[in-house]
């Protein structure tokens, strides 16, 4: 699966969505004036007993109602838009979610918390908030967010009781390609698209209805209100025509990407009877995959499953027939047959099963890293991995989380002892550095954060270097839980244990880049990029100032320094090469400052960014665990999840 490809997929969908959204809007305003103008003409009738044609066309009318039309959608478009500004938790809610908590006892939330936290490690994703929709038995699930960083997994109460955890893993998979593919940006937009056309229907409604009740209430207006009434019944109809066409848009978008979406999650797990086993079940279920919560219609297209009824000929579903996507994963599945019913047994097709033993071979976990891993992959394959983990990638997760010690995940999961993790990780091996930052942290720190660090001091001594940031992914689900001024405090002291030595390390860069990533979403500090260049020319600047950044922190000279930097520029593909910056003064401002440009690249530019990237880093033949670290944590931060490196390097 071609990670960059699908992005621009996704982005050039969405500018098709503009296209027909202008189509429909246009179709509209026309329909609204001819309704005012019908409703006109008829007035003057009555008043001189005649029609004439002409009163059909009114110039002045016609800017009015464009106007106005126009002022109503776009208003629609911005509250349902602003209404989800916060991200996935935001549609997460809208359907009646709640937030999973991390340390939760629930057996069935627990099993859903660690695959999502195994897929996140696997990918090289930040850690998404996970959402229970309680009250729901149908087995469903979605993934909603405008980035990575703000996005959330939900499931319904349905989807952790009745799916093993192989069934749900291949769920979850599936909703982890909708995250790396895409797909939940233009989810979301289609949410403000349908809802700002459907305010026209919802205004004739209230028109009507208002008419109507002053008709009721005894009004003497002999007649006059019902014109008034017509114009609100035809702005209804106008509205919910256009909102039928807007969600034939929503479903043509859709289903196209449910398919790719299974693939990828068969290529993350190697083991298609997982969704397909989580897919029968649904289709022998009485309940199946509906979704009850009232908001469902305007968030349909984001589920795992149809969580409607049966649309219309099948021309208004948001996805596929699911026999169509079970054949697809197991070729022996006969509409209920046998095969539908041995789905909990695991059932399926010899080819499938021999790709899960193919799979569970391959998944053998790889060892983890340690001081130095030879690089057996070129920059090509390195980018060939973004987005699209494997089974091995799963495997080194799993492995990972039963490396962490206990205490220190069980006080990730929570907000004191993340704050508590984050600062132990960035404390110096030198006395007097660590004297300082303790001496910073007692007067800036919570006492009870103080007390988990004491508590912890002896775990967080052992923490292998490859386990860092795994442990940091765990610990930041409970960060988002602070409060503002929490928040702004935290991320004080983290700056400060960083610069306690006057220096950053590649793992205290790599660590506060993550943090500020992953963080900043949830408190409103930062800035959903616009894509705006699709060439590298006008980037060769941050890119140079990357690449400089990149080789000096790599290399043991400035020649090293040099080499490092040829090897990466040479990969940018730009028409004139690009100069080398300030070695000895590359630091963090020069490369905060670059992320957030080259952040605003389209896709293409993006591919050949994290190329260059993984030249510079492996230039000397070698990538240590810090340098691995750091190549992760700046393709997460151009939105570009990067797998975990393994020691040998196999996919």
């Amino acid at each position: 699966m071609d990670f960059f490809a699908h992005q621009d997929v996704a982005r050039r969908k969405t500018t098709l969505l503009i296209g027909y959204y202008t189509i429909a809007v246009v179709l509209i305003v026309l329909g609204v004036y001819l309704a005012f103008a019908a409703t006109f003409a008829g007035a003057m009738a009555r008043q001189t007993g005649r029609v004439e044609a002409t009163r059909f066309w009114n110039p002045d009318l016609f800017v009015w109602v464009t106007g106005g039309t126009l002022i109503v959608v776009a208003l629609g478009t911005i509250y349902k838009v602003s209404q989800l500004a916060s991200g996935g938790a935001a549609v997460a809610r809208l359907l009646g979610g709640r937030p999973v908590n991390a340390n939760a006892s629930d057996p069935d939330e627990r099993k859903i918390l660690n695959v999502v936290e195994e897929m996140a490690i696997a990918s090289g994703a930040p850690v998404p908030g996970v959402y229970i929709l309680e009250d729901e038995r149908g087995i469903n699930a979605f993934a909603a967010g405008f980035s990575p960083a703000d996005a959330v997994v939900a499931v319904t109460r349905g989807c952790v009781q009745r799916l093993t955890r192989d069934e749900l893993q291949g769920v979850v998979a599936h909703e982890f390609s909708h995250i790396f593919n895409g797909d939940m940006r233009l989810n979301v937009r289609l949410m403000g698209v349908l809802h700002g056309i459907l305010v026209i229907a919802m205004a004739g409604y209230w028109i009507m209805r208002s008419t109507m009740h002053t008709r009721r209430s005894g009004s003497r207006d002999k007649g006059g209100s019902a014109p008034i009434a017509l114009l609100g019944l035809a702005l209804m109809i106008i509205g919910y025509v256009g909102v039928f066409f807007a969600k034939l848009i929503k479903s043509a978008v859709s289903r196209q990407r449910e398919f790719l979406a299974d693939a990828s999650a068969v290529q993350f797990t190697r083991n298609p009877l997982g969704i397909a086993g989580a897919l029968k079940k649904i289709a022998g279920f009485a309940g199946g995959s509906r979704i009850r919560s009232p908001n469902a219609e305007e968030a349909s297209h984001f589920f795992f499953c149809n969580g409607l009824s049966s649309s219309l000929l099948g021309l208004m579903a948001t996805h596929p027939p699911i026999e169509e996507r079970i054949r697809r994963l197991d070729s022996s599945f006969q509409p209920g047959g046998q095969a539908a019913a041995s789905a909990s047994a695991g059932g399926g097709s010899a080819a499938a099963l021999a790709g899960i033993e193919a799979g569970r071979g391959l998944a053998e976990p790889p060892p983890l890293p340690e001081g130095a891993a030879r690089l057996a992959a070129d920059p090509d394959e390195i980018v060939a991995r973004v987005g699209a983990p494997g089974p091995r990638h799963l495997a080194y997760a799993r492995q990972v989380l039963e490396r962490i010690p206990a205490a220190a995940a069980d006080a990730a999961r929570e907000p004191f002892g993340a704050r508590a993790i984050v600062y132990g990780l960035l404390l110096s091996r030198d006395g007097a550095v660590r004297a300082s930052q303790w001496a910073r942290l007692e007067g800036g720190a919570d006492a009870a954060v103080l007390a988990e660090m004491r508590r912890l001091a002896p775990v967080m001594a052992g923490i292998e270097d490859a386990l860092r940031l795994p442990l940091l992914d765990l610990a930041v689900p409970a960060l988002r839980d602070l409060s503002p001024a929490q928040y702004q405090a935290f991320m004080s002291n983290v700056d400060h244990l960083v610069r306690a030595d006057e220096e950053v390390d590649l793992f205290e860069y790599a660590l506060r880049l993550v943090l500020r990533r992953q963080l900043e979403p949830a408190f409103g500090g930062a800035r959903r990029h616009v894509i705006q260049y699709y060439d590298v020319t006008p980037l060769l600047r941050p890119a140079a100032d990357l690449l400089t950044a990149l080789a000096a922190w790599g290399a043991d000279d400035v020649t090293g320094a040099r080499r490092a930097f040829a090897a990466g520029a040479s990969r940018l593909g730009a028409r004139q090469a690009p100069e080398i910056g300030d070695i000895a003064g590359a630091g963090l401002g020069s490369v905060d400052a670059a992320l957030g440009r080259l952040a605003e690249a389209g896709p293409a530019v993006k591919r050949r960014v994290v190329a260059a990237c993984a030249a510079s880093v492996g230039a000397d033949g070698k990538v240590t665990v810090e340098e691995a670290e750091l190549l992760r944590a700046v393709s997460d931060a151009l939105d570009c999840p990067l797998p975990p490196f393994t020691a040998d390097m196999a996919a």
